[in-house]
């Protein structure tokens, strides 16, 4: 690497061509780039669940809706507005069909053709036996031999036996709309004919139906009508929108911040851009690659500018702090450029390729994000020391041709106070940071996991708020999952293993209900038909006389229920039949199952998973379940399952890596200490700080491991050169760490102004355990070292008169060892 950069610096001119020819193909190629925060991507192709979700769009259509909510009317005004908007939202070209009422009144009258013959002839023996006690007492002649009560009409046995079904639920609800009166507030369901993946075509048609409203005179429908858009399609601009404006927000204030560190760091413009003209390159680069291999960033990667640009500056501040360094000594600048690229860039290199194969760790991952996240960052560590090694000798020997000479200011290291108090008080600072270290390991058994979805959705957008006020107005989900058949029979075999399957878990289960097509039109009617007559004529001999108010309403109710006429698939509503039409038409094989359990509960999901998936098809074939909680369920097992083997994996290839580079299974445990400490110590501090790990900021640990590594490889680096001598070092290697600590901070740091809640809990996982590695780098691993090396010079059993010439060192005073001296 010496040789190299003083190459490049005696040719600058070809090198910064290079680059600059370089950069301009890279920023070419990463002008297209898109932002995908799809969560079906976050899987790959390969992923059963991946695969059923496309095969669903192919076959159903669009899952979710284009929810429009009218508020702020009266019921009659709500209405009225949800009849207006229907027909001019159903002319889109993009909508299949609109939904506005529910089927409650239809299955509300037919109820009784979904109880068994069984059970309606027990319904007519109730009411028979009521009957006959009831005529026996009117007779003025009737003397009763015993107390026995009357027969009981108590349903609640049936109603409880049928409580759980599609019908039920489909019927439970008084208002033909939907619709809440005391929240004054109706919903208008438009089926969009593409997935909402397709965020093209989603912001197409929700701006359509934002058209059609600026179109309407709310006026006519009361003071203060207003409408607000949600559902799946809506949720996802917002979404999208809200991680754009996350990254151009953090990526300008990280930007900001560097700048503002670096001008108070090196106290210079130009040493200023010197650190920074590598990084732009390299991000460059960087982001060309990324737009060849891919064609776009996901929720991870749209953030890594940030990040490698803090882990980029740091080489930066090495590199130039040492150059200054030794312009002060009196080297030529060609000379400084060789001696800070063989030594510290070595340290660089090294520390770079510790990082990198960490990230690289993180790419076998399944998880799409994390597997790009991880070979994006791990090719932009190494193509960030490329950039430095062609840009910065070439900066130098262009300036240093100009006549420019560092001040001497720049130049000069001023001495830490902080490494005297270490010197002097080591052993003390060692047994104190040890006793604060155990402290903290008590903690661990408190570290929690978030099961909550809201890491990879923010539920706080307003989209998503009114979505779930919707999804409890409607009184069940808006997006079920979708049990893929082919036949009727296919159908009924799904509906009753599911059904059996909620009966068996019972209150644990976490379907509501289960509805298919045929299921909603029951067998058998005629000879049901035939019961419900003979339970007709036997209601028209009740004495309503002697019956309560809401006793005559409930007779009078089931009188209609039992004039109800059989009927046919052709005969159900509308709104019931287009929820199981597809591309092909009627017919091709849906059975929905509708979660009971919230779908931002990542546990309540892999259950769910759990309960539906493995149902046997009459054939053998096991039933494909299609929808976005099972794409859930995968990630978050996906994440359960590979977390430990990638932290494991982590760890083992810093440790391979440091012992194969620094020549020495000691000096890479030496190096790999300070990070290891300070990730346990992050870990007793989360339950103090009321942190949880979550399914991004899992991601932290890590990238941790293979970023703060590199403070131990410069410190120990510096101390093992021939003479040095501990404060010095201290002082100029430590002002080094502290500054690439402090940018690396700055780029993670950046997410902490992201709204999105899950990429903030990165931001905030990662600076406490930036903050935490350099406490320790900064205290207790120099306090470490020296005690280490007073040990060990004891046990050597040094004469007394050598061991005050060894610890004389370079005449700085007797009480200065040198670890590796």
């Amino acid at each position: 690497m010496g040789a190299l950069a003083a190459h490049n610096h005696r040719r600058p001119v070809i090198a910064l061509v290079c680059a600059l020819v370089l950069s301009v193909v890279g920023l070419l190629s990463a002008r297209h780039l898109a932002l995908n925060a799809n969560l079906v991507d976050l899987l790959p192709q390969s992923f059963q669940s991946v695969q059923a979700i496309h095969t669903l769009e192919q076959r159903f259509g669009a899952q979710g809706w284009v929810v429009v909510v009218g508020e702020d009317g009266d019921p009659a005004q709500l209405q009225r507005f949800a009849e207006d908007l229907a027909p001019k939202l159903e002319a889109l070209p993009g909508i299949r069909y609109v939904e506005i009422t529910r089927p409650s009144s239809f299955f509300r009258s037919h109820a009784l053709y979904f109880l068994s013959p069984e059970d309606l002839k027990e319904v007519e023996h109730r009411i028979d036996a009521r009957l006959t006690w009831e005529k026996a007492r009117a007779n003025p002649l009737f003397v009763p031999l015993d107390d026995d009560p009357a027969p009981s009409l108590d349903f609640s046995d049936l109603e409880k036996k049928y409580g759980g079904n599609a019908v039920t639920r489909l019927s439970s609800h008084p208002s033909d709309y939907y619709l809440d009166p005391s929240a004054r507030r109706v919903v208008v369901l438009a089926k969009p004919e593409v997935s909402s993946a397709d965020l093209t075509f989603s912001t197409k048609i929700v701006e359509e139906v934002q058209g059609v409203l600026r179109q309407q005179d709310l006026s006519k429908y009361g003071p203060g009508f207003r409408t607000a858009i949600t559902g799946s399609f809506q949720k996802k601009m917002d979404q999208q929108a809200q991680i754009t404006r996350d990254v151009a927000v953090s990526s300008t204030v990280a930007t900001v911040l560097v700048l503002l560190y670096l001008f108070l760091h090196f106290r210079g413009a130009l040493a200023v851009g010197l650190v920074l003209a590598p990084v732009g390159a390299g991000l460059a680069w960087t982001y060309g690659l990324v737009a060849v291999a891919y064609g776009r960033v996901n929720l991870l990667t749209a953030f890594l500018g940030a990040i490698l640009g803090g882990l980029g500056v740091e080489h930066g501040i090495h590199l130039l702090g040492r150059y200054l360094a030794l312009r002060g000594e009196g080297r030529s600048s060609e000379g400084a450029t060789r001696e800070s690229f063989t030594h510290t860039g070595g340290a660089a290199l090294v520390s770079a390729l510790v990082a990198a194969l960490t990230f690289f760790v993180l790419g076998t991952s399944q998880l799409t994000a994390f597997r790009e996240f991880g070979v994006i960052a791990g090719v932009g560590m190494l193509v960030l020391v490329l950039a430095y090694v062609v840009v910065l000798p070439a900066l130098l020997g262009l300036v240093s041709r100009w006549g420019w000479n560092p001040r001497p200011s720049s130049t000069e290291t001023t001495e830490a106070p902080l490494g005297r108090v270490i010197t002097h008080r080591r052993g003390l600072l060692t047994a104190v940071s040890a006793l604060v270290v155990v402290g903290l390991l008590t903690q661990l058994p408190r570290v929690r996991f978030d099961y909550d979805i809201s890491s990879l959705q923010d539920q706080r957008l307003d989209s998503f708020v009114l979505d779930r006020a919707v999804n409890q107005l409607i009184g069940y989900s808006q997006v079920p999952l979708v049990v893929l058949t082919h036949s009727r029979e296919e159908e009924a075999a799904v509906v009753r293993e599911l059904q059996e399957r909620k009966r068996q878990r019972g209150e644990s289960s976490t379907v509501d209900f289960v509805a298919a097509l045929a299921s909603l039109v029951p067998e058998r009617q005629q000879e049901k038909q035939a019961i419900l007559q003979d339970i007709g004529r036997l209601l028209e001999d009740v004495p309503e006389g002697r019956l309560t108010p809401e006793q005559r309403g409930r007779l009078e109710e089931l009188r209609r229920q039992v004039r109800a006429k059989p009927f046919t698939e052709a005969d159900l509503p509308s709104s019931v039949r287009q929820q199981f039409q597809g591309r092909g038409g009627p017919g091709t094989g849906f059975v929905l199952v509708y979660p009971s359990a919230d779908q931002s509960n990542g546990q309540a999901m892999r259950r769910l998973a759990k309960e539906v998936r493995g149902v046997a098809l009459p054939d053998g074939r096991t039933a494909v379940v299609a929808g976005e909680a099972m794409v859930q369920a995968d990630i978050f097992d996906t994440v359960s399952r590979e977390a430990p083997y990638i932290l494991l994996g982590s760890t083992l290839m810093v440790l391979l890596a440091m012992w194969v580079t620094l020549g020495g299974l000691r000096s890479a445990l030496l190096c790999l200490m300070p990070t290891v400490v300070s990730l346990f110590a992050v870990l007793g501090l989360m339950p103090l700080l009321r942190m949880e790990f979550n399914y991004l900021n899992i991601l932290v640990i890590p990238v941790l491991i293979g970023t703060t590594v590199d403070a131990g490889v410069h410190l120990i680096t510096r101390l093992a050169s021939p003479g040095s001598d501990f404060v010095r070092v201290y002082s100029e290697t430590g002002k080094a760490i502290c500054g690439g600590l402090l940018t690396s901070a700055v780029g993670f740091g950046a997410l902490l102004l992201a709204d999105h809640p899950g990429l903030n809990s990165i931001g905030a996982l990662a600076n406490v355990g930036f903050g935490m590695n350099l406490l320790i780098m900064l205290v207790t691993f120099p306090a470490l070292l020296l005690v280490l090396s007073e040990r060990k010079r004891r046990h050597r059993a040094v004469p007394p008169r050598l061991r005050g010439e060894h610890l004389m060192g370079r005449g700085q005073g007797p009480h200065r060892p040198t670890p590796f001296h």
